[in-house]
């Protein structure tokens, strides 16, 4: 058997051994900054990661890691309380092996969230952003043998970001008397900040946000089937001019990432609880 379904599989082997039976409909991968959504999660069973066999362990600010199952707007979910990134120095099948972890415990949709940067000048600091579609400047996850058991060879990616989960959204958002942006968001490797060149090559080529993470996970969860909603939080804005100053700063993106938390709580679990 390939070596790389060897890995899922015992790993969601593990996982599931600890779920006591419990049968997770959704997983939402929480980002910089945006783990406290995890303190609200009734009756939680959690997983460190470093407990799960075959599993990569995060090493990021703000990334606590740990698998967190348990009841979110009366749904059962799985929830990363920190991802991996590509600039970890992970490969692509390990930076995504968890997606397909929870595609293999029977997850049907894939919420995700991040810490972003605003290539759009009407985003300030704090802005919650729907993300309605991405740019890839990441070595996709895909490459490589096919693994049928997930997904075809070449999956469509017309609509990455699920259309209905989208206008649950906004009519959450409503109801809760705040606005949400959607936005493109551009994945990039990082780990350093983009140059004012960089800015406005990728604000000119359609995208409104710019970030490390996500996009990825999102090519395998489309990968595997999964319906994917996704949100990003405005945590600095891009430089377009080279000045002599340091405009962003690692520790400030998870400080503004919790501040937008108090938001993002209560729309998660009611899009959860919709589903």
């Amino acid at each position: 058997m390939d070596e790389r379904i060897n890995k899922i599989n015992t790993a969601a082997e593990f996982i599931e051994s600890k779920l006591d039976g419990r049968k997770p409909i959704a997983a939402i991968i929480l980002g910089s900054g945006l783990g406290k959504l995890a303190e609200i999660i009734e009756d939680p069973i959690i997983i460190p990661y470093t407990e799960i066999p075959c599993f990569p362990v995060s090493t990021v600010i703000g990334h606590k890691g740990n698998f967190i199952c348990g009841y979110l707007g009366g749904k059962c979910v799985l929830a990363m309380q920190g991802r991996f990134h590509y600039y970890e120095g992970y490969d692509m099948a390990t930076l995504t092996r968890p997606v397909r972890v929870m595609s293999k415990l029977g997850v049907k949709f894939l919420l995700v969230s991040n810490a972003a940067g605003a290539l759009n000048p009407e985003y300030k600091v704090g802005d919650t952003i729907i993300i309605k579609d991405h740019i890839n400047f990441m070595p996709n996850p895909l490459i490589g043998p096919n693994m049928e058991e997930f997904g075809t060879r070449f999956p469509d990616m017309t609509c990455p970001y699920d259309l209905e989960l989208q206008k649950k959204a906004l009519e959450i958002a409503e109801e809760l008397g705040f606005k949400l942006h959607q936005g493109i968001y551009f994945g990039g490797t990082g780990p350093s900040y983009e140059t004012p060149a960089e800015v406005r090559f990728f604000r000119s080529s359609g995208a409104d946000l710019v970030g490390m993470s996500t996009v990825p996970e999102v090519i395998v969860a489309r990968h595997c089937g999964l319906r994917v909603f996704g949100m990003s939080v405005v945590t600095n804005i891009c430089n377009t001019q080279n000045v002599e100053r340091n405009f962003n700063d690692g520790e400030d993106v998870v400080m503004q990432a919790n501040a937008a938390t108090k938001r993002m709580i209560p729309l998660f679990t009611k899009l959860v609880a919709s589903l």
